[in-house]
C-alpha cells in the first residue's frame, strides 16, 4: 500500500469527522454504524462473487473506509487510532504464524488452523466455554456451521456421515408431526433443527453451508429473472401466466447459461 495514500484518506476521515466538517459525518456512532458496516461486507461478497476487480476495489474502498471511520470515533473517544488498529492485527499475525516468522515448520493448512486455535485458546484464557468467541450476530448458518466445527474439535461429533443422515431423517419427522400438530413454536423449532443438521452435512463434506445457500439464491435470481423477461416479451404479467407456463420458462433458464453482467 502506499503510505501517502493511506494517510491522505486518514486524513480525509479527520476532516470530515472535525469540527468544520460534513454534518452527517460529526453524529455518527458505533450503533448508527453499525448497519452501513454490515452492508459493505455484504456489498464487498457480492463484488467477490462477480469477480469483477474494478467493483472489488471499489467495495474493498468502502470497507476500509468503514474501519476508519470506527477508529476514528475511537480516537475521539480517546481509547486508540487507527495506528493502533494497524499495530494490533501486525503484531496478532506475527504472533499466531510462529512458522513463518520463527523457526517452526508446519507442512499443512491442517496443522496451521490447529496451532491457530491453540495460540487464540492461550490469548483468550478468560473464555468459560471453547464455544464463547464465536459472533452471535453472524448469520444463522455461518454460526451454526462454526459452532459444529468448534465442538467437533473436541469430540462431539458423529464418526460417520450416514448417522447424520439419520439424524436428519429424525429432525424431518419431528418436523412432520410439528406441522400436524400445528404449534407454531414447535415448527419453527423443528425446521431449525432440520437447517441444523443439513450444515452438520455441510462440514462433513467440506462444504461452505453460507456460501452454498449464497450461490443457490444467485442461480434463483438468474432464473428468475429469465422467466420475468420471457413473460415481457408476450407482453404479459407474472400474476397472469399460469404456473405450468412458468415452469417451462424455469427449465429452460436451468439449460441456459446466465446472463452477462
Amino acid at each position: 500500500m502506499n503510505e501517502l495514500s493511506f494517510k491522505k484518506l486518514t486524513k480525509i476521515v479527520d476532516t470530515l469527522m472535525s469540527e468544520n466538517g460534513c454534518p452527517w459525518d460529526r453524529i455518527q456512532t458505533r450503533e448508527s454504524l453499525k448497519p452501513y458496516l454490515v452492508e459493505e461486507v455484504y456489498e464487498t461478497l457480492e463484488a467477490l462473487d462477480g469477480n469483477n476487480p474494478e467493483e472489488i476495489k471499489e467495495e474493498l474502498g468502502d470497507l476500509l473506509y468503514q474501519i476508519l471511520f470506527h477508529a476514528k470515533i475511537s480516537e475521539n473517544r480517546g481509547e486508540f487510532n487507527i495506528s493502533d488498529v494497524v499495530q494490533s492485527i501486525s503484531q496478532k499475525m506475527i504472533r499466531r504464524h510462529p512458522h513463518v516468522f520463527k523457526e517452526e515448520n508446519l507442512e499443512t493448512p491442517d496443522e496451521v488452523v490447529t496451532q491457530w486455535e491453540e495460540i487464540k485458546k492461550q490469548e483468550k484464557n478468560d473464555r468459560e466455554s471453547i464455544l464463547d468467541g464465536i459472533p452471535k450476530q453472524l448469520p444463522g448458518l455461518l454460526r451454526a456451521q462454526k459452532l459444529q466445527k468448534k465442538a467437533a474439535k473436541h469430540g462431539f461429533d458423529w464418526d460417520e456421515i450416514t448417522a447424520v443422515f439419520g439424524k436428519l431423517d429424525e429432525e424431518v419427522a419431528e418436523f412432520k408431526d410439528a406441522m400436524l400438530s400445528g404449534k407454531e413454536a414447535d415448527i419453527e423449532g423443528e425446521l431449525g433443527d432440520i437447517l441444523f443438521a443439513m450444515v452438520n452435512i455441510a462440514k462433513f463434506k467440506k462444504i461452505d453451508a453460507e456460501e452454498a445457500l449464497r450461490a443457490t439464491n444467485n442461480k434463483f435470481v438468474q432464473r428468475f429473472q429469465y422467466m420475468e423477461r420471457e413473460v415481457a416479451k408476450r407482453g404479459k404479467e407474472l400474476t397472469e401466466t399460469p404456473l405450468e407456463e412458468l415452469e417451462k420458462y424455469w427449465k429452460e433458464a436451468k439449460r441456459s447459461k446466465p446472463p452477462n453482467k
